[in-house]
């Protein structure tokens, strides 16, 4: 299990990728496709045609880090094809990544105390 230490943002491209692309194809995707900085510390992930695939992309401050994942039993659960990136909370990803339903995981919300 890989689970993000800090305050990463996390996107999901919902589109299907090439999986033939290596970090710099799919860097170029971030930076072309979705508009985002692919060397900002955020951590990207791509899904393959098959369902059972993802590779995850980050700059971790000295250099690009790619992830690659593939599922034995069955697929990750992904968001309907479209254009374009969603943003998911730390707690989607583990979910994702663990072949969970990560939309079924609510993101966690801090109600701030109200002044005395």
């Amino acid at each position: 299990m890989i689970s993000p230490a800090g305050n990463f943002k996390l996107y999901l491209a919902s589109n299907p990728v090439d999986f033939r692309k290596g970090m710099d194809g799919l860097a170029a995707i971030v930076l072309n496709e979705f508009d985002l900085d692919p060397f900002s510390g955020a951590i990207f992930i791509f899904r393959s045609k098959r369902t059972d695939r993802m590779k995850l992309i980050v700059w971790d401050g000295t250099g690009l880090i790619l992830i690659y994942k593939r599922l034995e039993d069955k697929g990750f659960e992904w968001p309907r094809l479209r254009d374009g990136v969603i943003s998911i909370s730390k707690a989607q990803f583990e979910a994702l990544f663990e072949g969970l339903d990560w939309r079924r995981v609510a993101s966690r919300r801090i109600n701030r105390p109200a002044l005395a």
